[in-house]
């Protein structure tokens, strides 16, 4: 009976997690969604790298960050800022596809995923 059970709750267990790979997947099929891995938040935006740009600076600026450096081109940008407790953000932006900006979002070095979350919300909220 207990040997049913657990192998019961590894295939529960496995579906669950499958599930979520399968989801993600699809979410970055179409080119949408939001994904936290290895630090990184990452999202495809709706707009122009341009508009995602102006976003991303007024965001910052209302947060209230220390600019460090900033670059931009036609293909791509990047800010490295000093945030709260001076956690050292870096959010880099690239060109994918007729108006869809790829964000990326890390904050020091091991990540931090709410404060991620937060500053992306804070660049949508600028489109």
């Amino acid at each position: 009976m207990k040997k049913q059970l657990f192998l019961l709750s590894l295939v529960a267990a496995c579906s669950l997690a499958l599930t979520g790979c399968i989801a993600l997947i699809a979410g970055a099929a179409a080119g949408t969604g939001v994904a936290y891995l290895g630090g990184e938040l990452k999202s495809n935006e709706p707009v122009g790298i341009d508009k995602a740009w102006s976003a991303t600076e007024k965001a910052v600026a209302a947060m209230e960050f220390k600019p460090v450096k900033r670059s931009k081109d036609a293909l791509a940008a990047q800010y490295e800022g000093i945030g709260a407790a001076d956690k050292r953000v870096t959010i880099k932006l690239k060109n994918a596809g007729d108006k869809v900006t790829e964000v990326r979002i890390r904050i020091g070095t091991f990540g931090d995923e709410p404060f991620s979350r937060t500053i992306l919300s804070k660049i949508q909220a600028n489109y």
